[in-house]
């Protein structure tokens, strides 16, 4: 992340920095804006995700880690990645992203589903995001 300042941390790398699901990446996972020019680099592996600007912006925590302020896809907004790009990293993650963050309450649905519309995949994610409430709360009761 030092080495490409505009990074932004994502995806199955995101939710392995915040804890959430039995995912290990194979590559650094970073979202960078449509357009910048991939960087060339050896080690580690990077696997690049192009995002669009609003996206891009929206969602973006910055962490201290070992002096040096890195940017990470918040919580809410990974999960919803997750299901965009469902294709390339597999609907298995997000939808067990999902499932712990519900469980754990660890974001709100209100939350993943403003950031869900920001991607405009609001209506891949609500289906399983009823599904887990529904189940939830008969749980709960």
């Amino acid at each position: 992340m030092k080495r490409i300042p505009k990074a932004v941390l994502c995806l199955v790398s995101a939710l392995e920095y915040i804890e959430i699901g039995t995912q290990i990446p194979s590559a650094v996972q970073i979202a960078l804006p449509k357009g910048m020019q991939t960087p060339k680099i050896d080690t580690p592996r990077i696997q690049v995700f192009r995002i669009s600007d609003k996206s891009f912006t929206e969602g973006v925590m910055y962490v201290d880690v070992s002096g040096t302020d890195i940017a990470v896809s918040n919580l809410a907004k990974t999960v919803a990645d997750c299901f965009k790009y469902r294709n390339r990293i597999g609907l298995d993650i997000a939808v067990e992203a999902l499932q712990e963050v519900i469980k754990q309450s660890k974001a709100s649905p209100s939350d993943i589903m403003q950031y869900a519309k920001v991607n405009r995949v609001e209506s891949v994610i609500r289906p399983y995001l009823v599904a887990l409430l529904s189940a939830h709360k008969r749980f709960d009761q």
